[in-house]
């Protein structure tokens, strides 16, 4: 019997490129990257590609009867609005009962603000928003990727991505804008020119923070408490440069795809997803980031889909009309089918054994649970991905007040990320008992 071959070659990096005609490619996941004689943990270690997070929010909500089946469990009915998911069904779970508490604020929208933090009574008088869930992930993690995150609107600057001091960091909207960051060659020249940006940055933060905690000692409490969230803020921005220092020096990753027209017409709102949500996927592929926060969906205008004649906002405010929840239905099943193409690609992408999707965990949902009464309770939320025991429809909590914490489901994902969190926001636990997808 001929005796089996062992290759005592060292195992090829995880990190390892294909060099050529002055481009680097990152490998793919190859066997060569597991050692030989590898014990179990390196084993996993080799073969484990890191986890992620998503999170897309659409602020005029989706027609509740349209979304939510009638059965809990497993065996529940797809419903209009998750009929264009069916070849996912055993990737995603769908989630009933869920509100953040005390979300009554500036007016019927201002709850979107707080959609990933749950701070309370947004928009009123002395509201000061708290962390969001994917910079609370970020700084826990510390990913080493080009982009710490990625904070992308459909159509605007504003974002669902909030600082531990509460501020909101912008959003970039032109996809255009997008691949150059993530992929775009720039000339020497232009490198040499963004590193003596950076390091003058870095320079006039030096000169502030050390007038600043010269000026520490003069200021009442109060006044010390503000200049140190300032601080705080600044050594943020100092971290954020120190680390795109490191990265300008690195060759961007190659990919196969072409460089992105903007597409000007803001009512044809379903191409513009549809150039997010590849963008979205080449990022994860490449690893140039691992957390993505996303506004989608949502104007005052009328949406470029066939049948739809009248203004979107307008319609989510339907007051039960029949002809106004019909066309209605008509933009929320073309964000569905997006949403399926979206878990499609993310799925098509192997890593080791696993796919994409598997090490992704995408939310998908909105801030407003009935659209057309600006109510805040009984919100939808859809999570992908992930590794979780999916393929059901999950009854959180009873309808209204007896609503189950959105925060809850927010710890089960920060421990699912390696996160070993015992609250976030308005949480009363790990949510495993009110989620059970773990």
């Amino acid at each position: 019997m001929k005796a089996p071959h062992l290759s005592a070659k060292p195992a090829l990096s995880r990190r390892a490129f294909l060099r050529g005609t002055g481009t680097l490619l990152a490998l793919p996941w190859l066997d060569a990257m597991l050692p030989a004689f590898a014990t179990r943990a390196q084993a996993a270690a080799a073969t484990t590609p890191p986890r992620r997070f998503i999170a897309m929010n659409y602020g005029l909500g989706f027609h509740g009867p349209h979304l939510f089946p009638k059965q809990a469990g497993r065996d529940f009915e797809l419903t209009p609005y998750l009929e264009p998911l069916k070849e996912h069904r055993s990737d995603f779970s769908i989630i009933s009962g869920l509100s953040h508490v005390e979300q009554n604020g500036a007016n019927g929208h201002t709850s979107e603000l707080t959609w990933l933090t749950s701070a309370k009574h947004p928009g009123l008088p002395g509201f000061k928003n708290s962390i969001s869930l994917d910079q609370f992930l970020i700084e826990k993690l510390s990913p080493d990727t080009r982009y710490p995150s990625l904070i992308l609107n459909v159509g605007g600057n504003d974002s669902m991505s909030w600082t531990s001091n509460g501020v909101n960091l912008p959003a970039e909207s032109s996809p255009s804008k997008i691949f150059g960051l993530l992929f775009g060659k720039g000339t020497p020249a232009e490198l040499q020119n963004q590193m003596r940006e950076l390091k003058r940055g870095r320079s006039i933060l030096d000169t502030v923070n050390a007038e600043a905690k010269k000026l520490h000692r003069d200021l009442g409490a109060r006044d010390q408490e503000k200049l140190d969230q300032y601080l705080t803020s600044v050594r943020e921005l100092e971290t954020r440069l120190q680390s795109s220092e490191k990265w300008v020096q690195r060759p961007k990753p190659a990919v196969d795809a072409k460089w992105p027209a903007d597409i000007q017409d803001r009512t044809d709102i379903i191409a513009r997803t549809r150039l997010m949500h590849d963008l979205m996927a080449l990022a994860l592929q490449t690893d140039s980031t691992r957390f993505i926060t996303y506004k989608a969906g949502g104007m005052n205008a009328v949406p470029k889909i066939e049948g739809v004649d009248q203004d979107w906002h307008n319609l989510s405010h339907h007051g039960q009309e029949a002809q106004k929840i019909s066309e209605l239905k008509l933009i929320e099943l073309a964000e569905f089918r997006e949403i399926s193409r979206f878990l499609g690609l993310l799925k098509g992408v192997k890593e080791g054994n696993r796919s994409l999707l598997d090490q992704t965990i995408v939310v998908a949902g909105s801030n407003l649970g009935n659209a057309s009464a600006h109510s805040w309770r009984d919100i939808p939320v859809l999570v992908a991905g992930g590794g979780f025991k999916h393929g059901q429809h999950v009854i959180a909590g009873g309808p209204g007040n007896d609503n189950a914490r959105f925060c809850n489901l927010f710890v089960q994902i920060a421990h699912r990320l390696g996160v070993n969190a015992d609250r976030f926001g308005s949480s009363t636990g790990t949510g495993v008992k009110d989620f059970e997808l773990i």
